[in-house]
């Protein structure tokens, strides 16, 4: 059957119990709703406690949605038939001891179908995409905590899933893995294959994510693509390029005592203001002017993911306070 949609999720909520006879209970997801067409790096972000671990275990059918819909790969999640087409990596993978990384994917592989051969090529085939096939004798209790993580990045991928749901990938790694990581699931989404992502790394999200999610206290506050939440917020941040003797560059700012004031060049330097409004951008230059320092560029800082996520969360706090 024809499909469009890798993740479809309407008006989902989620109520916890305080006992089995107990008619009170804590709502941790309410009337939340987004979709994700296959194909897509989607990122669920949110503050702690947002909800955003109740959304996955209910996409993995761990947790029974209390109403609402939702769908995995054309069946209701949860179903036997949509699993075994979905790969996942836990924020803590636990991997015993004794393994090491070759008989862990084995292990693994055997739970998802896969025969000794199959499992022995598919996981040596992953363990050098994931750069870790010099490791591939070595028991895991000598792995870090970003090794882990991509050893944990290779399991999900061993059964070739069609879709990927995948919590804090890069926790743990330095920069040079994130990057390695952010390299690999874009070659996915190259071949294909559907990406769901939590992560608290909003750089990361930002630089691979074609939309995000991001929840607040179970309710949904924002879900489309990164140009368009950031689209939503107005960055009072003005860089300005200038072209005068340090002494001049400084006099002409003093009013607005800059952080930082960066050389770029002989009597060139970059530096960041903080204007609310064309009348204060407007007084910042015809001061610059009177102090003889030629303004050689001058334009608004474009706002962040993380800009428009605190701005989001922000209002989202001040809502829930006026009710």
């Amino acid at each position: 059957m024809a499909y469009s949609l890798a993740i479809d999720v309407d008006a989902l909520s989620k109520t916890y119990r305080y006992g089995l006879l107990s008619h009170k209970g804590f709502q941790a997801l309410d009337q939340v709703s987004f979709q994700v067409p296959q194909g897509q790096i989607f990122g669920l972000l949110g503050p702690n406690g947002a909800g955003k671990t109740t959304v996955i275990k209910v996409l993995l059918g761990i947790v029974r949605k209390s109403a609402g819909k939702v769908r995995l790969l054309g069946q209701p999640a949860g179903r036997r038939a949509s699993r075994r087409r979905i790969g996942y990596l836990p924020e803590n993978l636990r991997v015993a001891d004794h393994h090491t990384a070759r008989s862990a994917l084995q292990y693994y592989g055997s739970l998802s179908g896969l025969n000794r051969k199959q499992s022995r090529t598919r996981g040596d085939q992953l363990l050098e995409r994931v750069a870790l096939s010099d490791w591939a004798g070595t028991p895991v209790r000598k792995f870090s905590k970003g090794m882990l993580q991509r050893l944990g990045l290779a399991q999900a991928l061993l059964h070739d899933p069609e879709l990927l749901i995948l919590d804090e990938p890069t926790d743990g790694l330095d920069p040079v893995g994130r990057n390695s990581i952010r390299e690999l699931l874009l070659e996915l989404k190259a071949e294909g294959k559907t990406i769901f992502l939590n992560s608290h790394l909003l750089q990361e999200v930002e630089l691979i994510c074609d939309q995000v999610a991001i929840l607040d206290s179970g309710a949904l506050r924002y879900v489309g693509s990164i140009d368009q939440v950031t689209a939503q917020v107005t960055s009072d941040e003005v860089e300005f390029e200038l072209a005068a003797p340090e002494s001049e560059v400084r006099a002409a700012l003093d009013h607005h005592q800059p952080d930082h004031l960066h050389p770029i060049g002989e009597n060139r330097f970059r530096v960041n203001l903080r204007l609310a409004g064309q009348t204060a951008i407007d007084d910042c230059v015809d001061n610059l002017r009177q102090h003889g320092v030629s303004i050689v560029s001058i334009a608004h800082r474009r706002a962040t993911l993380e800009d428009a996520f605190l701005n989001l969360i922000e209002t989202g706090a001040d809502e829930t306070d006026k009710r």
